[in-house]
């Protein structure tokens, strides 16, 4: 057993290490990708919305672009639980507002706990879902009155364009790739090298 937990905790090592390895031309992709991804959503913001109605431009995309700009090959910055953890938060946070009593404490810690559970069982876990369901439940006119629309602007459409932009910025460099996929080679390499220092 000490051997398994230990072959795990230099597994894990070797993740953070290889998440850690970056360089200046990451630095700059990421400050692209970050720029141009919520710079057109607050682009669209501003045409479409008074500057009061902050209502397509969520806090929860400012942690999405730190995710998917800036930890590219973080599983958690995947498309799927990009998009599967955005909207499916939306949903349940709406649907949280909508169904309980308008008791905060209530429906914000129902909101995130739901939303979490439901992201682990359909494998799409993005922390930024959490402020997605709790942004859908704080007192917000704007946001309430939207209802289900939420989920479709500004949360899906909020979401796909900072997939388009990433999938755009993250696969310019060379050696970047977005999405990340670990081939099958590389994760034998990882196993071997994990068994060699037993």
């Amino acid at each position: 057993m000490k051997k398994h937990i230990k072959r795990r905790l230099r597994h894990t090592k070797y993740i953070f290490y290889q998440e850690t390895l970056i360089d200046f031309k990451d630095h700059f992709w990421s400050f692209l990708g970050a720029f141009f991804g919520i710079g057109l959503i607050a682009f669209l913001q501003s045409q479409h919305f008074s500057e009061i109605e902050n209502v397509f431009l969520i806090g929860s995309f400012g942690a999405s672009g730190v995710l998917i700009y800036g930890a590219v090959n973080s599983p958690l910055a995947q498309p799927r639980n990009l998009i599967g953890g955005h909207v499916l938060s939306a949903l349940i946070g709406i649907t949280v507002f909508k169904f309980l009593p308008e008791i905060l404490w209530l429906n914000a810690s129902v909101a995130v706990a739901s939303s979490i559970v439901v992201m682990q069982i359909t494998k799409t876990m993005h922390p930024p879902g959490g402020a997605t369901a709790l942004i859908a439940v704080l007192p917000s006119d704007k946001i309430q009155d939207l209802g289900y629309w939420y989920v479709l602007s500004p949360v899906l459409s909020g979401a796909l364009i900072l997939l388009i932009v990433a999938l755009i910025f993250n696969n310019i460099p060379k050696g970047r790739k977005y999405p990340h996929r670990i081939r099958q080679s590389k994760y034998v390499h990882m196993r071997r090298m994990m068994k060699n220092k037993d």
